[in-house]
């Protein structure tokens, strides 16, 4: 008979993924021991693989927490009857939000996820493509033709180069948040650079960088 789970067995478990999750995307995932994983979360390695059976699972079971999360986004925006417009700007804005907060769970992700076995990484990836299907449905409702030219999908898959890319340069607060670059994410897609809305916390139009110009070579003279 399986022993029952304490109160605290779900806490304690999104605790050790997180701290994986940080050990992972620093030092990579060949380059961690569990001893190091114990010792972030506080526990001995014994207690450790009351959670997880070795190592390999608990990097499959970092990379599918990540992905179910987003799809449990997807189901949620999907959910409230926007219409397709709104729902598409909502899902954008509610990725980049998403990943703002889990960077580290997403460089696992897309770094990580080939060095599981075949079946680990067919499950991870099942949940990824079933984001994807949604999302790319999502986008053929704002413009139906979009799917009947099967379009929908590689357009999404360019949406989510810029959304998933986003944690590898930006740095908020310099000068935007997470909250400001989300909704011009959202104009880009939809408009292209035409689209984009400038947030008053930005740098005025009035004022563009200037390129910089090269100064003339000093003519060298001989003795």
């Amino acid at each position: 008979m399986a022993r029952p789970r304490s109160s605290g067995y779900d806490d304690q478990r999104e605790l050790i993924l997180r701290h994986a999750a940080a050990l992972f995307a620093t030092q990579g995932y060949v380059a961690t021991s569990m001893n190091e994983v114990a010792a972030a979360c506080g526990v001995s390695k014994a207690a450790l693989y009351h959670y997880v059976r070795d190592k390999r699972e608990l990097l499959e079971s970092v990379c599918q927490a990540h992905v179910l999360r987003l799809q449990g986004v997807v189901a949620e925006v999907l959910g409230q009857g926007l219409a397709p417009e709104v729902q598409l700007r909502e899902l954008i804005v509610r990725f980049v939000q998403e990943y703002a907060s889990a960077q580290n769970e997403h460089r696992v992700l897309t770094k990580e996820v080939k060095l599981l076995e075949p079946e680990q990484a067919e499950r991870v990836l099942a949940v990824q493509r079933a984001v994807v299907a949604d999302f790319a449905l999502a986008v053929a409702q704002v413009r139906p033709a979009l799917q009947a030219a099967e379009l929908h999908t590689p357009l999404t898959m360019l949406l989510f180069g810029m959304i998933n890319w986003l944690f590898t340069w930006f740095r908020p607060g310099q000068p935007l948040t997470h909250a400001e670059m989300a909704p011009i994410v959202a104009d880009l897609f939809f408009g292209g650079l035409a689209g984009v809305t400038v947030p008053a916390t930005s740098s005025p139009e009035s004022q563009p960088v200037r390129p910089r110009t090269r100064q003339p070579r000093k003519k060298e003279t001989t003795s």
